[in-house]
């Protein structure tokens, strides 16, 4: 058998939401006099330069009010990566005399696993929690491994390669109850919060959170910026030096047009995200009602769609067996299906997805896993063109390949290996 035939005219559908949005027009709109109209300096006296700072303090204003916080908790920064780093080294290095212990999950975006990693080397211990197959950490998980020297908790609210909601209130709530039993304001409780904003409630207070990272890109606003919420109580020691912007926290001139945009591109998803979960939830079960139609030896990795509190509305993370997943998604983006093998800061990696070896699941499915993330675009007839050509380009890559795993679905254990 050969590959299918290729369009005359290909068709791009794009998938993988997760790792970046398109920007709306809308936000773009908002952002565009802060490129040459109102371009001061928001530090300047003058009256530009004013302008400017009362445009950076709306969007402070906006932003916080979304979060059910205070404006001078919002911290920004140049995205979720500088806002992960800021919340675990701002808080390790200023608390280090309190304690030098760190809990966070083993499947946690690279952006805090490698801040965790390099902490370590400084002399801090960090606990990694290991999720279940599914991909939750439990708050039982969370309060065994509390201990008196415990300065930071950072668990994500909502996994970026397979979607799992973790249950971040009951966390923070064991976390409260921790403190005061102990008459400490230890640990302080972080969430990467980057795929969760647009599509989960972020209302700080309800979460219990003390800090909390957001990203642009990630909500069809602006690459390049986001911030921490940080609570009033919580000081942090700064990881960039030169001025005193936001607060003392974060050098560097603000990114004016950027946290525009920011500001609104929350507001928009916030105000459309139980409409938009509801179409996504649809759209994204009918995707995995075709995959298992036509695709035999496929598996849901994640959390069930049955269960959709638990789970990202517009996640599909699936493993193929006896199929590289880096062939796949290469032979689908010759057909202008764009979607991703996990998270797009490791794209480049070919090791397997360390967030399902960490579920779990064996080297073999790890290796054979696509990321499907649906968003504001994606048509079910987006769907259907990837369900014309993705069956038969699996087939053509397992007649070829030397692996031959047998999988039961029914029996929901991990597929034996075996060699052609």
């Amino acid at each position: 058998m050969s590959f299918p035939q290729k369009p005359e005219t290909k068709k791009l559908v794009y998938l993988d939401h997760a790792a970046t949005t398109y920007m709306d027009a809308r936000v773009q709109a908002e952002m565009l006099p802060f490129f040459s109209d109102h371009f001061a300096n928001p530090s300047g006296l003058y009256a530009i330069g004013r302008d400017a700072n009362g445009a950076l303090n709306d969007a402070r204003r906006k932003i916080a009010e979304m979060l059910h916080a205070l404006p001078d908790s919002i911290i920004f920064t140049s995205g979720g990566t500088e806002s992960d780093n800021l919340a675990l080294f701002g808080v390790a290095r200023k608390h280090a005399k309190k304690g030098k212990h760190i809990i966070t999950s083993a499947f946690e975006h690279h952006a805090v696993l490698h801040s965790c990693e390099a902490l370590e080397k400084e002399g801090f211990e960090v606990t990694y929690l290991k999720p279940d197959e599914h991909g939750f950490i439990t708050p039982k998980q969370v309060h065994e491994a509390l201990r008196d020297d415990t300065i930071l908790v950072s668990i994500m609210y909502a996994n970026n390669e397979v979607g799992t909601v973790e249950p971040i209130a009951d966390i923070g709530r064991e976390l409260l109850k921790w403190r005061k039993e102990h008459a400490t304001p230890y640990p302080y409780f972080h969430t990467d919060a980057c795929q969760a904003a647009g599509a989960l409630d972020l209302d700080v207070e309800k979460l219990h959170v003390d800090l909390m990272t957001i990203n642009g890109g990630k909500i069809y606003g602006p690459k390049g910026v986001g911030i921490l919420y940080k609570a009033r109580n919580i000081s942090l020691q700064p990881i960039m030096y030169g001025g005193s912007q936001e607060s003392n926290v974060r050098a560097g001139t603000e990114n004016i047009a950027g946290i525009v945009g920011f500001a609104k591109a929350l507001e928009l998803s916030q105000e459309s995200k139980d409409m938009e979960n509801k179409r996504l939830i649809e759209l994204r079960n009918y995707f995995w009602d075709k995959l298992q139609e036509k695709i035999p030896k496929i598996r849901l990795n994640g959390p069930s769609l049955g269960d959709e509190q638990m789970r990202l509305p517009n996640n599909l993370n699936v493993s193929i067996l006896d199929v590289e997943g880096e062939a796949l998604l290469l032979y689908l983006d010759e057909y202008g299906i764009v979607c991703s093998t996990g998270s797009a800061c490791t794209s480049l990696s070919l090791d397997p997805s360390h967030v399902l070896l960490a579920m779990g699941l064996p080297y073999e499915y790890a290796h054979g896993s696509l990321r499907f993330t649906l968003g504001h675009t994606t048509t079910k007839e987006d769907i259907d063109y990837v369900m014309t050509y993705l069956p038969a380009i699996v087939e053509r890559l397992r007649e070829i390949s030397p692996v031959n795993l047998q999988y039961d679905p029914k029996a929901n254990t991990h597929a034996q290996y075996h060699q052609r």
